[in-house]
């Protein structure tokens, strides 16, 4: 491609790109399609509520970085998701956190792994990026910093649900470690579900933000961190091509680099941003292995996910606006 021609089509992309652009995911999976009215209501109520979070940062001409993690926090505040209040247990009743954070302006990236007690763990994970000079903090580190620098620290119960207390019994009663709500934890789910929150947004400066944040696996070992705070894998955001958010099996997209390697093919490849982010769902992955979200540098969405439906949202200045858990 010739330097005219390049610069001809960045100079047509800018033209047509929306002001902002927003997606956001609460995590992919076989979900029951007989769900009860009162519980889809509620996850879709709390996507509307994280999408508009998003949304009014961005329509006030705010960061990409600040709508991702107002985003993602209120998603860690609800029950309805595995990620802050609401999350899985460890083989130990506890819980442990892991989220990430990164810049597309710059590639700072900010994460956290197995933290404990932290209402907000993304915000952390920012505070990591923005007044340290690592990426990766673990374990009572981490937590030290959160309280250093007056982050909200609630008390262990503040974090519990019944629901994932039965998901626990139920896993331990049978020895397996679970994924969020796997059919043999619940009774009224006939799959799997991941239950990862995360964001992606385009701001009308031109900059793209990742955030993604999990309680990971129901029963899992004490310590186990997944694909949410490995840069690349789980969470990634390059302004040169898009910004990318995971959900799903995490060791899965580990293996694969998933996030990354949507931006990698669009880069090296020359992929539209949903040609590359279904060669990777859906060719380097396995089926039900999950979903990813992403946004490009022009502001187009891509939602893809290879199990029977992810809950989902997007949304831009055009007025396009999309809260879905399965195809329709």
């Amino acid at each position: 491609m010739s330097d005219a021609f390049k610069q001809q089509r960045e100079a047509d992309e800018a033209a047509m790109r929306p002001r902002y652009a927003i997606a956001l995911h609460g995590g992919a999976g076989a979900i029951n399609p007989n769900m009860d009215d009162a519980e889809e209501n509620a996850k879709r109520d709390a996507l509307n509520e994280a999408l508009q979070a998003g949304v009014a940062i961005l329509e006030a001409g705010g960061s990409s970085l600040d709508a991702v993690e107002a985003a993602v926090g209120v998603l860690e505040d609800s029950p309805e998701f595995n990620a802050g209040r609401g999350a899985v247990y460890t083989a130990d009743t506890e819980h442990e956190f892991d989220a990430a954070v990164m810049d597309g302006r710059t590639l700072g990236a900010g994460a956290v792994a197995a933290i404990q007690r932290v209402r907000h763990p993304v915000t952390l994970a920012r505070q990591i990026m923005q007044r340290t000079e690592h990426i990766l903090l673990a374990g009572p580190g981490a937590e030290a910093l959160a309280e250093a620098w007056g982050l909200e620290r609630p008390p262990a119960e503040w974090f519990h649900t019944d629901k994932r207390l039965e998901q626990l019994k139920r896993a331990q009663a049978k020895h397996i470690v679970g994924r969020d709500h796997d059919q043999v934890l619940t009774s009224d789910d006939d799959g799997k579900k991941y239950g990862t929150v995360g964001c992606v947004a385009l701001d009308e400066a031109g900059n793209l933000a990742a955030a993604t944040s999990t309680g990971g696996l129901t029963n899992k070992t004490p310590g186990r961190v997944g694909d949410t705070p490995i840069i690349g894998a789980g969470t990634y955001a390059d302004n040169a091509t898009c910004a990318v958010s995971c959900t799903g099996t995490g060791e899965q997209f580990m293996r694969h680099v998933a996030a990354y390697r949507v931006a990698a093919l669009m880069e090296m490849k020359d992929l539209s941003l949903r040609e590359a982010a279904e060669q990777v769902i859906h060719h380097r992955l396995e089926k039900g292995d999950g979903g990813l979200i992403a946004v490009s540098r022009n502001g187009l969405i891509a939602m893809p996910y290879n199990s029977a439906g992810m809950y989902r949202a997007a949304a831009d200045a055009h007025g396009h606006r999309e809260v879905r858990i399965w195809e329709t």
